[in-house]
């Protein structure tokens, strides 16, 4: 029989760029007669007005609904399976903060909009800077950074601005080889020396080599907790009395506190300042249903250096909002004393008069609609839910551990948190790598966990399946990387070759990052 021309089934084809599917004159809309008077386009824009039109692309209605929604059904979202990414707990995102985002008079508010009729929105940022700081065990908090390595650039821009307020802006920063990298950028942007520490032989510091390193012109440790390798240091308050002995400060990066969350709080281990990823650790879309938003909290003598503005609560006896407003545990039906109310009493106002403010890190005040998510998300766990979520993420990642350490080598035998990190050293005999492994993956319905990272692990697997997880999906996804640890002893090139499912086969990932092709050129 004679091919027709198509392999495969329409529907599943691949897809062309809306540039490929253009013809002249195809329209997606039709406009009504002009009923103002017409305008000389060239008149009125003099050298700024083109003289071609723009190369865009001309479809009919139906093409481009058909073209975006085949895309969007080709996505892979953590609406349709789990995300085992280490390091960037792709939990789910709950549907109610998606609803209470959505409430017209919360998603329409308008960030100019006068105070005295913002007090709603801004009892809601009020309500989640309390939680978020009795979560953490600081003392102060803004949310105005957009994003983890935001965070991560406002809290050093904090660090460096309270040692120069004490006559020494200090030169280094300390990291261990287990950062994430955003950690010595970070330093760097904020002009400091990045000085590499190694980790011991359990994964975490090692304080003899620390003690060695920090000295007067140490400015911080930037340290993630539990590690990037999924273990708590269980030494951390003389980590921090190394560096609270030599005048240095103790940032925490947060990304990982969807392990700490409810069970320990930063700022009762000697954290002086963290940031927070409110898109892992509390719900709010994360990657490209964003946008991310990392608070910065410290303790109460960095405080004058936070960004400005600052929300503050003025009491007013004229004020029809001079009332109390509820605390964290109020709202959970706890019952607290006075104090806790009386602080939170009055009309809530920005305070813009800050002198020695670091500056203002992000137009208007944070990504409003995932202060909103976030605060939905915590209030609907409550302590007890926040805590129990802690312990199911890390039994999560234990499990998967306990059920592949037979298959999978574990260079770190120490317990492991909220992520386990394998290495591919038992496949690299048969030829196939982390990466391999990860592709083969996608063939399995999975997206891959991250990939030789952390650094300081050779060809790494790191998997972290968050709380979301059902034991169903847990053992699925144990079973296919089981199976695939099988091929790559039985029919590794199988593996080495993957993926074959997908629309397309595996890419010249070399090429693409050194010669990216980012738009779209006509052929001449």
């Amino acid at each position: 029989m004679t091919a027709l021309g198509k392999v495969r089934p329409h529907q599943t084809q691949n897809e062309g760029l809306v540039f490929e599917k253009s013809s002249p004159g195809k329209k997606a809309y039709k406009l009504p007669p002009l009923d103002v008077p017409e305008v000389d386009a060239a008149a009125l824009l003099g050298d700024a007005h083109r003289k071609t039109p723009g190369q865009l692309p001309e479809l009919s209605e139906i093409e481009i609904i058909r073209h975006f929604t085949r895309l969007s059904t080709w996505n892979y979202a953590i609406d349709l399976g789990m995300y085992p990414l280490g390091s960037c707990t792709m939990k789910y995102n709950p549907r109610v903060n998606e609803f209470v985002a959505r409430i017209e008079g919360l998603a329409e508010a308008h960030p100019y909009r006068p105070e005295s009729l913002a007090q709603g929105a801004l009892e809601i940022i009020d309500l989640l800077q309390r939680c978020l700081i009795e979560i953490t065990g600081m003392d102060t908090i803004t949310l105005q950074p957009a994003a983890g390595a935001h965070g991560e650039f406002t809290g050093i821009l904090l660090v460096r601005a309270w040692h120069e307020s004490q006559g020494n802006a200090r030169r280094k920063i300390i990291i261990p080889d287990s950062a994430h990298g955003t950690n010595p950028a970070t330093a760097a942007i904020c002009g400091y020396q990045v000085e590499n520490l190694k980790s011991n032989a359990d994964g975490g510091i090692d304080l003899e080599a620390l003690t060695r390193q920090v000295d007067e012109d140490t400015a911080a440790l930037m340290l993630t907790n539990p590690s990037t390798l999924g273990v708590f240091e269980n030494e951390i308050h003389k980590i921090a009395d190394i560096l609270h002995a030599k005048g240095a400060l103790l940032y925490m990066d947060g990304a990982n506190m969807n392990a700490l969350v409810g069970k320990v709080r930063p700022g009762d281990f000697g954290v002086d300042v963290m940031h927070l990823n409110l898109h892992k650790t509390f719900s709010t879309p994360h990657g490209g249903g964003g946008p991310g938003s990392g608070p910065v909290a410290c303790k109460k003598f960095l405080e004058s250096f936070l960004p400005t503005p600052v929300l503050v609560r003025k009491p007013s006896q004229d004020s029809p909002q001079n009332m109390s407003a509820p605390s964290f545990r109020q709202l959970l039906g706890e019952k607290v004393g006075n104090h806790e109310t009386q602080s939170a009493s009055g009309s809530l106002h920005w305070d813009y008069n800050r002198p020695h403010s670091v500056g203002r890190v992000r137009a208007f005040y944070g990504n409003t609609g995932m202060f909103i998510r976030a605060l939905a998300y915590i209030l609907a766990n409550g302590p007890d839910g926040l805590r129990q979520t802690t312990e199911d993420a890390v039994l999560n990642a234990n499990y998967i551990r306990k059920n592949l350490e037979d298959l999978y080598d574990l260079p770190y035998k120490t317990p492991s948190m909220h992520e386990v990190v394998f290495s591919d050293k038992k496949q690299a005999a048969k030829g196939v790598k982390t990466g391999d492994i990860a592709k083969r993956l996608i063939d399995y319905g999975f997206h891959p966990y991250t990939v030789s990272f952390p650094l300081i692990v050779h060809g790494a697997l790191m998997i972290e399946p968050t709380e979301s997880e059902s034991l169903e999906e847990l053992d699925l996804f144990i079973q296919a990387m089981r199976s695939i640890a099988k091929e790559v002893e039985e029919t590794p090139e199988v593996v080495k070759s993957a993926p074959h499912s997908t629309r397309v086969s595996r890419l010249d990932e070399v090429t693409a990052a050194r010669k990216p092709i980012l738009r779209w050129k006509p052929e001449r």
